[in-house]
Parts: structure tokens; sequence; C-alpha cells
């Protein structure tokens, strides 16, 4: 029996209801040949270097998730995405796009749940809690010396 390969995806809103999966879009716009890839990491590291790039860009904050490779590919198969997997320790060196799409489909739900009325008034918000623990902050920050 082969064992599945664990790979690393990334994901925005990571184990909620508006979950979406990480995707780069290839092609021309011009012809109407746009296709979506999604990358399959088998480093965490490697992923969460990427995912560190894509927030540099202003971009969500995506999180590295473990996933069975199959899975993936089964998935992009019905969905008419393409796939590729990076491997861990290659010379191939993977960075974000420089445009990124101004509306993703995980948004346009996230944005229809919080048209319901907001129950703080504009000069009411409640104070923001820190979204990171400080030991996760500090692994990032170890993460990125690293990459220095």
């Amino acid at each position: 029996m082969i064992t599945p390969m664990r790979v690393f995806v990334l994901v925005f809103n990571a184990r909620t209801e508006n979950e979406g999966i990480h995707t780069i879009r290839e092609g021309d716009a011009y012809s109407g040949k746009l296709r979506n890839k999604i990358l399959m990491f088998e480093s965490e590291d490697d992923a969460t270097r990427f995912a560190l790039m894509l927030e540099a860009q202003d971009f969500p904050s995506p999180t590295p998730e473990p996933m069975d490779a199959e899975e993936i590919k089964e998935f992009c198969e019905s969905a008419g995405y393409e796939w590729e997997i990076i491997p861990e320790n290659s010379n191939l060196v993977v960075t974000p796009p420089e445009l990124n799409v101004e509306e993703t489909d995980w948004q346009a739900d996230a944005q229809k749940e919080d048209a319901v009325e907001d129950p703080f008034p504009l000069n009411q918000q409640p104070l923001e809690e820190p979204e990171l623990s400080d030991s996760e902050l500090e692994k990032i920050r170890r993460k990125l010396e690293g990459l220095l």
C-alpha cells in the first residue's frame, strides 16, 4: 500500500465556513484562456515563506494547511484547476505574481455576510484582540529572521 503524500496548501479563513484555497491565475485574460493553479508544497517552511510573501504584497494572510496530495489533485480535476508540486529543497524559487485578483470568491461571500447590520456604530468599534498569540508571533519572527 502506498502511503498518501502529505503536502501543504495555502488556505484563507482556515477551518471556517468561508474557507478558500489559494490559487494562481495563469494565462491570457484577453484570449479568455485563464487557468487557476494550486501550489502544493512538500515543505511547510516553503509554504510559510510563500504565505509571508503574499502578506508582504498586502494579500490577506493565508495559513499553510497539511492535506493529502491525491485529494487536492481530485479537487483540481473536478474544478478544472491545474496543480503543481513544489519539491522540498529544490532550486525552484516560487514567488507570488505581482498582481493579485481584486475580488476573490471567498471575499465575495464574506462581504455578503458582513452586509448584515453592524452592531457597533462607526465611532464605537470594539477594541481588537491580537490575531496571533505571542508564541506564534515569536515563531514567525524567527522564520523571517532565518530568511535574512
